[in-house]
């Protein structure tokens, strides 16, 4: 009887990483988000701030219905609704609302400074809502990266105008950063047992009946000047920003955690600051190069430290 050797050579499988894929999905919401301010600023061509923020929430939740509908996907379970709750208030109405407000006094570039804090923020919260325990190194990079994007902001020109007080602008953006981490925050939850585009659809869906009652409002209190910036601005907010960023980023934190996602949203005001050079005609600093390298070094240290 002879032994046969069974041994064969390990054949290597080819298997996506969820984190790279997260990581990714993560990243194409952060470069969606990065046109909403430039695009907002073209929206506020046309119609008032709450006209606008309240079309936007109209026209995304269509989209988002339209979906649920063709897919026929069940109303979600009792226990998602509270989360639901926080998701609309903070990423469908607060954020949008706030952010747009601000806008009507201050540059693109000066409202940047609310993304430049909100990794941090969204890391925190996160850490008290879900338990997750960062490391270290991971807080320091994140800290180190916050810094890094306020230092730029402050140096530039634009925020130089403001003599450094705090406008009613500046208070617009504080509020909406608090609200923004907390819709992040519970939607990466809400997304690890639910797709990604049924929590930002779901939310908008909940909205939808405010939304229909502060267009007709915004519209009849409110002047439009329909053109061709406008209608622009207004599409990108609703559909780009509104529905496909939120629908990749959310799926993007479920794979690879809020903390660590929220991260990558360093390079959201950087981003932000090159469109509204190419897309606003506004003037960029001549630290951004330097501070773009820091940047991205800092958001490298977060995704390799748990």
């Amino acid at each position: 009887m002879t032994a046969q050797n069974s041994a064969t050579l390990p054949k290597a499988i080819a298997v996506k990483s969820p984190v790279g894929r997260g990581t990714a999905l993560a990243s194409l919401g952060v470069l969606a988000f990065s046109l909403t301010f430039p695009a907002t600023a073209w929206g506020l061509e046309s119609f008032g701030p709450w006209s606008l923020v309240a079309l936007r929430s109209v026209l995304a939740a269509v989209i988002a219905g339209a979906f649920l509908l063709a897919r026929r996907v069940p109303l979600p379970a009792r226990e998602h609704w509270a989360g639901l709750a926080v998701v609309a208030g903070g990423v469908v109405v607060g954020f949008p609302l706030l952010t747009t407000l601000a806008l009507t006094t201050s540059t693109t570039s000066h409202a940047a400074v609310v993304v430049g804090l909100l990794p941090l923020t969204t890391a925190a919260l996160s850490a008290l809502r879900t338990g997750a325990r960062p490391s270290r190194a991971f807080w320091a990079a994140a800290v180190a990266g916050a810094a890094v994007v306020m230092a730029f902001v402050a140096c530039d020109s634009n925020l130089a105008q403001s003599g450094g007080a705090l406008s009613a602008g500046d208070a617009y953006l504080f509020g909406a950063l608090l609200v923004c981490a907390a819709g992040y925050t519970e939607g990466g939850r809400l997304a690890r047992t639910l797709p990604g585009w049924q929590v930002i659809g779901w939310a908008l869906v909940l909205c939808l009946p405010l939304s229909l009652a502060g267009s007709a409002l915004g519209l009849a209190y409110e002047p439009v000047h329909l053109g061709g910036h406008g209608l622009v601005g207004l599409a990108w907010v609703a559909a780009g920003s509104t529905f496909l960023g939120l629908y990749v980023w959310y799926r993007g934190m479920a794979e690879i955690g809020a903390p660590r996602a929220s991260q990558l949203q360093l390079a959201q005001p950087l981003l932000t600051l090159v469109w509204s050079v190419a897309v606003l005609g506004e003037r960029l600093t001549p630290a951004a190069p330097a501070a773009a390298c820091a940047v991205l070094v800092c958001i490298a240290l977060t995704q390799r430290v748990k």
